[in-house]
C-alpha cells in the first residue's frame, strides 16, 4: 500500500534585530516554509523592537506601531494562505517559490491549456522578423484555433486547466483533427506537435511538474513520391489552362521546376537576386529564408520567359506577385485536380532536385549548392528518390524483353567449365560484348526517357502560355 507523504506548509513572521535603521526600528520579514524548503518575503513595514514578541510572531501592546504590524500581519497571512489553496488546487503541487511569487506578483504563469497558447504566440509574434517568420506564427495561430474549437465543441468549457490533461484529452483532440476538422496525417502531425510544445514550456515554467506527452509521438506517416512523375510532369508542360489564376500557378510551378525555389524564396524573389554573369548567361543568387544559405541557380530559356511573361505586372522590385500561402496552395491543389494528379507546390523543388538535376547527371554537391541545402544528407533525401526512378527504368528495360541477355553470364560459367582453355578465353573475349551491349541498350532508354522533359521543355517555349 502506497503511503501518501504529507505536505507541510507554515507562515513564520520575525525581524531582524542585527539591522536596525536610523530611526530604531527594524523591517518585518515573513518566512514561508512548505516540504521544508523555504522563501523570505520583505515588507515593508517597520517594527519597534520593543513591542517585538518573537515567541508569538506578532506585536505586543495597543501602540500604534503595534496595530499597524499586526494588522499587516494579518494581511498578508490571508494573502499567502489565498494563493496557496489556489495554486495547489490549480497545480495539484504546490512550492514555497511558488507562493512568494504570486505575493510579490512575479512570474505568475498561466495555469490553462488555451492561455498559455495565447501567451506563447504573443511572445512569438514579438520574435517576427529577428528570427521567426511570419508563416510559422500563422501556423500556431491554426493550431491554437484548432484546439479552441476542440475544448469548446467537445469538452464544453472555455479552457482546460493544464494538470487535468491526460491522454485521453490528447486521443480526442487527435480523432477530432482527423474526422470533424478532416485533415491530412502530415497536418495532424503538425497541430498534435504544437500540442506537445505547450505542455513542454508548462513544465519548464513550473505549472505542471511532469510532462504528461513526453512519450507520444504523433505519428508521422511516410512520405510519398515527394516529385512528378516524368509524364505527369510532361503532361503539364505541355498542356496550358485556361483559368488566369490557375495558368499563374502553373507557371511558378515550372518556374520552381527549373530553378528549386520554395514559395518562401519565390515570394522574396527580387530583381537585383537575378544577375548577368560575363559570359551572358543569367543567374539567380539568394539566400534561403529557412536556412540562411546561399543558392545559386543558372537560369535555363523557359524560366527566363516566365520572368519576361510577367514584367509587366510588377509593382515593386519583387520578380512575381504571388498570392497569399492558403490562396496559393488551394490554387496549387486545383491545378493538379485539373491534370487529374495529386499536386503541391513543394514537388516542384523536388521536381528541381530529380529530374532537372541529379537524373541528368550533375554531381550531388554541386546540387546541394544549388538548392541551398545546409547538409548533404539534405540533398541525398533527392538521390534515393533518383534511385528509385532508375529501377522503374530497368524494369522497363526488363519487361521490353532486354532481360533474356542476363542469362548470357551463367551460361558463360557452364561453357567455361567445360571447354578448353582457348574456347574459355574466346568465351572471355564475348561476355564483355554482350554486357556493353546490354549497357548500351540501358543507357539508350534512361536518356531517350529523359528527352521527353527536354522535348517537352521545348513544346513549352512555344506554347501560347507564355
Amino acid at each position: 500500500m502506497e503511503i501518501k507523504r504529507r505536505s507541510t506548509f507554515a507562515i513564520l513572521f520575525y525581524i531582524n534585530r542585527t539591522k536596525i535603521r536610523k530611526d530604531g526600528t527594524c523591517q518585518l520579514l515573513c518566512k514561508i516554509s512548505i516540504d521544508a524548503k523555504w522563501e523570505q518575503i520583505g515588507t515593508k513595514v517597520s517594527v519597534n523592537p520593543a513591542v517585538w514578541n518573537p515567541e508569538k510572531g506578532r506585536a505586543d501592546g495597543r501602540s500604534e506601531n503595534a496595530i499597524t504590524v499586526n494588522r499587516a500581519i494579518d494581511d498578508l497571512t490571508k494573502e499567502i494562505k489565498e494563493h496557496y489553496r489556489r495554486i495547489k488546487n490549480s497545480l495539484g503541487f504546490i512550492t514555497a517559490e511558488q507562493v512568494k511569487n504570486a505575493v510579490m506578483g512575479v512570474g505568475q504563469k498561466p495555469l490553462t491549456l488555451l492561455a498559455l497558447f495565447r501567451e506563447h504566440n504573443e511572445e512569438f509574434k514579438k520574435r517576427i522578423g529577428v528570427d521567426r517568420i511570419k508563416e510559422s506564427y500563422d501556423s500556431y495561430l491554426r493550431s491554437y484555433k484548432h484546439l479552441s474549437a476542440f475544448v469548446q465543441e467537445k469538452r464544453g468549457i472555455e479552457d482546460v486547466l493544464l494538470r487535468n490533461l491526460d491522454r485521453v484529452f490528447y486521443d480526442d483532440f487527435e480523432l477530432f483533427l482527423r474526422t470533424n476538422r478532416n485533415l491530412s496525417p502530415k497536418t495532424v502531425h503538425e497541430h498534435l506537435y504544437r500540442l506537445k510544445k505547450m505542455t513542454m514550456r508548462a513544465v519548464s515554467q513550473g505549472t505542471i511538474r511532469r510532462d504528461p506527452y513526453c512519450r507520444l509521438h504523433p505519428e508521422l506517416p511516410k512520405r510519398k513520391s515527394r516529385h512528378l512523375k516524368l509524364e505527369d510532369l510532361k503532361t503539364l508542360l505541355t498542356t496550358p489552362v485556361e483559368k488566369p489564376q490557375l495558368q499563374f500557378v502553373r507557371d511558378m510551378f515550372i518556374f520552381s521546376t527549373f530553378t528549386g525555389l520554395a514559395y518562401a524564396d519565390l515570394k522574396r524573389l527580387t530583381v537585383n537576386d537575378i544577375i548577368q554573369s560575363e559570359d551572358g548567361s543569367w543567374w539567380i543568387h539568394i539566400q534561403r529564408q529557412k536556412t540562411g544559405t546561399l543558392s545559386s541557380v543558372r537560369l535555363l530559356d523557359i524560366p527566363l520567359k516566365i520572368i519576361e511573361k510577367y514584367r509587366e505586372q510588377r509593382h515593386d522590385d519583387k520578380v512575381f506577385n504571388l498570392y497569399k500561402r492558403e490562396y496559393f496552395i488551394m490554387l496549387t491543389r486545383k491545378l493538379g485536380e485539373v491534370y487529374g494528379f495529386e499536386l503541391t507546390f513543394h514537388k516542384a523543388r523536388h521536381n528541381f532536385g530529380t529530374h532537372i538535376t541529379l537524373s541528368m547527371g550533375i554531381p550531388i554537391e554541386t546540387v546541394g549548392k544549388m538548392m541551398g541545402h545546409m547538409r548533404i544528407e539534405t540533398t541525398q533525401l533527392y538521390a534515393k528518390v533518383t534511385d528509385k526512378k532508375v529501377d522503374e527504368d530497368m524494369k522497363r528495360l526488363k519487361a521490353a524483353g532486354l532481360s533474356q541477355t542476363s542469362g548470357l553470364y551463367e551460361e558463360d560459367i557452364i561453357v567455361r567449365k567445360q571447354r578448353r582453355k582457348s574456347q574459355s578465353q574466346l568465351s572471355e573475349n564475348k561476355r564483355p560484348c554482350n554486357e556493353a551491349v546490354s549497357f548500351a541498350l540501358f543507357h539508350t532508354h534512361r536518356c531517350s526517357s529523359l528527352h521527353l522533359l527536354y522535348a517537352s521543355s521545348r513544346t513549352f517555349c512555344m506554347s501560347d502560355s507564355l
